[in-house]
């Protein structure tokens, strides 16, 4: 046991306990309180690393510990900001974010220069030295712009893309002024560079997805996955830091590698942004208020002076940047502000300029002292700048984020009421629960407003409890498996007399738009392929029935391969399934290729650029219907094949969809595929006769055989 007098409560405090209870104690009650005096949380932490850091009431050192958690913490919001981005968008914005880059980088630079090399008095190589921190900034508040839900948003996706590249043109600074001092530099420095960074970004982009293909295929458990994750990202650093550059680069690019292979609502990312939103980065952020010194404002005019003029430049170049994005591009005004405010904060690349600058000696005073680079007022400047572009970021990009997300919620309420919209997925089998979720939340068109139901049907006739025992096992572990991704699915456990007529009137009761199914246990037995279930569905409803069989992970997969019919576009459902479709494409960044003939891709372009956000599709003519089972050749074991089809005497179907059965069994035995049957307008009273019919049939059998198996005993 030991004693209260054996504990070190000497400042600053050492025990690790004690350490780790006071900083997590910071993360919990920092931003409750901040929040309640509407503070961005982020400014909350910063303030607390301060009173708590070296220069405040010295309670926690800056040691390697918290320089560590706060590493991590760095990388993981440039893992986040890699692994949020909307591929798509990315892609289409590209230009812009290489226009906004330069603009970000080139804007500081001129102005910075001058006004240090010329206000202040420093030397040229000095002033541009200075200047490169202002060009570069860090993405602390994206954060805030990931909790309001617009990281996809293109002034955010257009940010992060010119974060990067200021980034590196600031660090390539550095290393040009460093090599300049020391006298050092040559035309090899440049050419050694390039070649690292081209190999860097090869071995990233092209080779860590071919690796992590393989990983997720071969292990599905939770742990190892997340492991898989972190070890990427840091390995990726590292390779970063082995090419010259800065870690953050290679933090960001191994989360671009990995962004398809970890969709968005799945529970592998919920675990990524907890870990990362719960500990490391609020690590990174009370680090960051440590290292601020306020006593260097009674050190005399000059510190306050160069602290002055270096956050006016910081803040004002970043504005005129944001300013010119805006009217190239002719954004809006608050697009403008979130660009501004996301691309303000200085922290990363900023610290190591100003650290390396500070130990670069030139020579030495008369006196001895040492003449460095960037002097001491330098140096205290930029540790107060970090707190005053934080906090600007901040605020500008709470408010933005908050009116852009206001103005979407808006918009969509404008479009369409997606309360309407409710998607079903039937449980039969344990195997088939993790997929049918994952693909019901990639077809959800609002994670917010769309209820998700699970039902499981149990036949009233069976005898045998295990059934119903089976089913309970698998409602439970599609709770748990959604509640891992921070969604929540409402069970409805169903006793009925067969298991169609348990899903056809939970359709009617709950007013149900989509139904998620997979294949039976039957499907390689070329009669029984649809099973009596299936049948029955596709007669007696006409909601979109969405029939899933995976042969591999989903986040595997690289396209998805649609086929559409002839005359699909007179459809009734023909707008819900492609928006469903566009949906998947656009949450697992999946590049989407559409087989259609002339007539059907014309409405389909249409309708998709006729949309607030587009999602890219190549388009092939395909006539082929004749010939059904000449598509086999288009189509890859490592693609999601989906097949429009139609239930019989509708207007798509034709005489080729009959032998979908046997055509998918014998050429798809090992691609995963995804049948879609589009809604169709309903003959209620054909419907609810049919139905009556079935079910006296139904019972009449049951009743005959009930009478036969007590005579039978007898």
């Amino acid at each position: 046991m030991v004693l209260l007098t054996e504990l070190n409560f000497n400042l600053p405090l050492t025990n690790p306990v004690i350490i780790f209870s006071l900083v997590l104690f910071i993360i919990l009650f920092a931003p409750l309180l901040f929040q309640k005096i509407k503070v961005p949380p982020i400014i909350g932490l910063i303030v607390a690393g301060v009173i708590v850091g070296p220069h405040g009431f010295n309670l926690l050192l800056r040691d390697s510990s918290i320089v560590l958690f706060g590493t991590v913490g760095l990388l993981y919001i440039m893992l986040t900001a890699g692994l949020e981005i909307d591929l798509h968008e990315f892609k289409k914005n590209l230009f812009k974010s290489l226009a906004f880059g330069l603009y970000t980088f080139i804007v500081p630079m001129l102005i910075g220069s001058f006004a240090i090399y010329y206000l202040l008095g420093y030397s040229l190589a000095a002033a541009i030295l200075i200047s490169s921190m202002f060009s570069s900034h860090t993405l602390l508040a994206y954060p805030i712009a990931s909790r309001y839900g617009i990281a996809n948003k293109k002034a955010v996706t257009l940010t992060v893309g010119g974060t990067i590249i200021t980034d590196v043109l600031s660090l390539l600074v550095l290393a040009a002024v460093l090599g300049t001092t020391k006298g050092n530099i040559a035309p090899a420095f440049w050419i050694k560079l390039s070649v690292s960074t081209v190999i860097l970004v090869a071995i990233i982009i092209l080779g860590f997805p071919i690796i992590a293909r393989w990983f997720f295929k071969k292990f599905d458990d939770s742990i190892s996955q997340y492991i898989f994750v972190l070890a990427m990202v840091f390995l990726g650093s590292f390779l970063a830091e082995v090419a010259g550059l800065e870690a953050i680069i290679g933090a960001f690019l191994s989360g671009l590698a990995l962004n398809r292979f970890i969709p968005h609502t799945s529970p592998l990312m919920n675990r990524i942004q907890f870990v990362g939103n719960a500990l490391f980065i609020p690590f990174f952020l009370i680090g960051v208020g440590m290292l601020v010194d306020f006593k260097i404002l009674l050190k005399g005019f000059g510190a306050l002076k160069v602290a002055g003029v270096m956050i006016v430049l910081a803040v004002a170049t970043k504005f005129i940047a944001a300013w010119l994005t805006q009217k190239t591009f002719k954004l809006s005004q608050v697009e403008r502000q979130l660009i501004f405010g996301l691309s303000t904060a200085r922290v990363g690349a900023t610290l190591a300029v100003v650290l390396v600058g500070y130990n670069v000696i030139l020579g030495e005073t008369a006196s001895g002292d040492p003449i460095r680079l960037l002097d001491e007022d330098i140096l205290n400047g930029t540790i107060l700048m970090i707190l005053a572009t934080c906090t600007i970021s901040s605020f500008i990009s709470e408010k933005a984020s908050r009116k852009i997300a206001l103005l979407n919620e808006v918009a969509d309420e404008v479009v369409k009421d997606v309360s309407t919209e409710k998607i079903l997925i039937s449980i039969a089998y344990p195997e088939n629960v993790n997929n049918l979720v994952d693909l019901a939340y990639l077809l959800q068109p609002n994670k917010d407003k769309s209820p998700l139901y699970a039902l499981h049907v149990v036949d009233d006739q069976d005898e045998a409890g295990k059934l119903s025992s089976a089913g309970k096992k698998m409602m439970e572990h599609a709770i748990t498996y959604a509640a891992a991704t921070d969604n929540k699915i409402i069970p409805i456990n169903r006793y009925d007399v067969n298991i169609s007529n348990g899903i056809v009137y939970t359709i009617k009761e709950y007013a149900i738009s989509d139904i998620v199914m997979g294949m039976h246990h039957n499907v390689n037995k070329g009669e029984e392929f649809w099973g009596s279930v299936t049948e029955k569905l596709l007669h007696r409803t006409a909601e979109t029935i969405f029939i899933f069989k995976a042969s591999q992970p989903i986040n595997t997969l690289k396209r998805i391969a649609v086929v559409v019919p002839p005359n699909a576009k007179h459809e009734q459902g023909f707008q819900h399934w492609f928006l469903r479709v566009k949906n998947i494409a656009k949450e697992t960044g999946l590049p989407l290729f559409m087989y259609a003939d002339n007539e059907t891709i014309s409405p389909i372009k249409m309708f998709n650029y006729s949309q607030s956000n587009p999602v890219a599709i190549s388009f092939i003519p395909y006539n082929g219907w004749s010939a059904y089972f000449g598509f086999s050749q288009e189509v890859n074991t490592d693609d999601l094949f989906i097949i429009v089809s139609s239930r019989k005497g509708q207007l798509s179907y034709n005489d080729q969809l009959s032998k979908l059965p046997d055509f998918l069994t014998r050429k798809f035995e090992n691609v995963s595929y995804i049948i879609v049957y589009p809604a169709q307008l309903q003959d209620s009273t054909f419907d609810d006769l049919t139905t009556i019919e079935e079910n006296v049939l139904e019972k009449a059998t049951k009743y005959v055989k009930k009478i036969f198996r007590r005579k039978h005993n007898d």
